[in-house]
């Protein structure tokens, strides 16, 4: 049938796994949080690099290091958690403001499609923000 668009990609995947495996509070080893969510652990480490410069985890190296959960994750939506991993996602290459579009470009051309995309793109945003880490990763919903 063809390649299917991901708003929730692998990268996405893993990185709600790695929030979830962290989310007892309790320091957890790259190595037992790969184990346990079966993440690659150069997969994990790289995500967690990104959730740590977002200020959602706490990576403590040495010996006796691993990673925990600091972030409120009732204030952090899935749509935030998709922009740190994998920055602006767009559900058509023509809606990213970098595209170079040769009709535009070329013709100075108003696409409807276009129009219609970012609209559709508009509502996969705001839904996207609904939903915070908390209620997605939350055993209580």
């Amino acid at each position: 049938m063809g390649e299917m668009i991901l708003i929730i990609t692998r990268e996405t995947d893993y990185a709600l796994r790695i929030i979830r495996a962290l989310l007892s509070g309790k320091l957890v080893t790259t190595g037992e949080l790969s184990e346990r969510e079966s993440i690659p652990k150069q997969f994990a480490y790289k995500i967690l690099k990104k959730l740590e410069r977002a200020g959602l985890v706490q990576i403590t190296r040495g010996v006796d290091g691993g990673c925990r959960l600091t972030a409120d994750l009732k204030k952090v939506s899935l749509y935030d958690l998709i922009e740190i991993v994998e920055s602006k996602k767009f559900i058509s290459a023509c809606l990213n403001p970098e595209y170079k579009c040769s009709l535009h470009k070329d013709y100075n051309y108003k696409c409807t499609i276009h129009k219609h995309l970012l609209q559709i793109q508009d509502v996969v945003d705001v839904e996207l923000s609904k939903y915070s880490l908390y209620q997605i990763l939350s055993k209580d919903e």
